[in-house]
């Protein structure tokens, strides 16, 4: 499905979109914090031996006779990670989180973006190496399809450390998930964003998520830690399980907008190319 034609032709059209709006990138400012040679003025320095010699602003030199040398922005590959999430719990929209990650990834390696995707359950599991270029968009777009859902209970947290450990170098990190985790998602969140990550949430939940719709005595199983529990659900019941999710995602939305956290929700009843174009029209991931 991944590689059928028709679907790499809507992959290549979200492509030509972000090159329309956004010069091919998925962000619209990515300009690094290093100094040395580029083209966009950034301040100056004193000279030091073995500087380029044209880089000497010569009308400072004739003014003070002191010998200052411009310096510029530098613009970096930027690296983009995907934590695509592989619990249980994403198991009715995998698909669709799959196809919303062969559109991102897409874009990145047709823009010479560094990609790295990872699945996140407990801790981090490997959907792609790093790549780079168009020559990867076949094992992309292979291995996403051959991904499946893995039991555990999420940790992401935990999964956030085991990046960092493992990626240290500042990148975009792109969370895809439904982030119904147990432990909450505002450690994760704080532990990226502390590490100069710039951080991008799409959230992706079903009517079963969102919706109750048990009544009477049940036996519940939760697809991710196996635990079971009879209950009796009531109109009571499930308007309770209502708010409670609508308070959850809330408190998402809440926390992104006081970290500076990009954040988009959609639903896969949305086609998924619709939600890229709309991120892309937005003007990419940012907040």
């Amino acid at each position: 499905m991944f590689t059928d034609p028709s679907f790499i032709r809507r992959l290549d059209s979200l492509y030509l979109l972000a090159r329309k709006v956004l010069n091919g990138s998925l962000q619209a400012d990515r300009q690094s914090v290093r100094r040395g040679t580029g083209v966009t003025f950034a301040d100056y320095s004193e000279y030091y031996f073995g500087a380029d010699y044209r880089a000497i602003d010569w009308r400072v030199y004739a003014r003070f006779d002191d010998l200052i040398i411009k310096l510029f922005e530098v613009e970096e590959d930027t690296t983009i990670h995907i934590l695509l999430d592989t619990s249980r719990s994403m198991e009715g929209k995998f698909l669709y989180a799959r196809q919303l990650a062969a559109a991102l990834g897409y874009i990145a390696l047709n823009n010479l973006d560094r990609l790295v995707v990872h699945g996140l359950t407990d801790g981090l599991q490997s959907i792609l190496e790093s790549s780079r270029g168009r020559g990867a968009v076949l094992p992309l777009l292979s291995n996403l399809q051959a991904a499946s859902t893995r039991s555990g209970e999420t940790d992401f947290g935990n999964a956030c450390k085991l990046f960092q450990a493992r990626h240290r170098r500042r990148a975009v990190v792109i969370v895809l998930s439904d982030f119904l985790f147990p432990a909450g998602f505002d450690e994760g969140l704080s532990f990226l964003q502390w590490h100069k990550h710039d951080v991008y949430c799409l959230q992706v939940q079903d009517t079963d998520d969102l919706r109750c719709r048990w009544k009477g005595d049940v036996e519940l199983e939760c697809v991710e830690t196996g635990q079971r529990r009879r209950l009796t659900i009531t109109a009571r019941e499930a308007a309770l399980y209502e708010a409670a999710v609508q308070q959850w995602n809330d408190q998402l939305r809440s926390s992104c907008a006081r970290r500076g956290i990009g954040l988009a929700a959609t639903t896969p009843d949305v086609p998924f190319d619709q939600v890229i174009q709309d991120i892309l029209r937005r003007g990419g991931l940012v907040a």
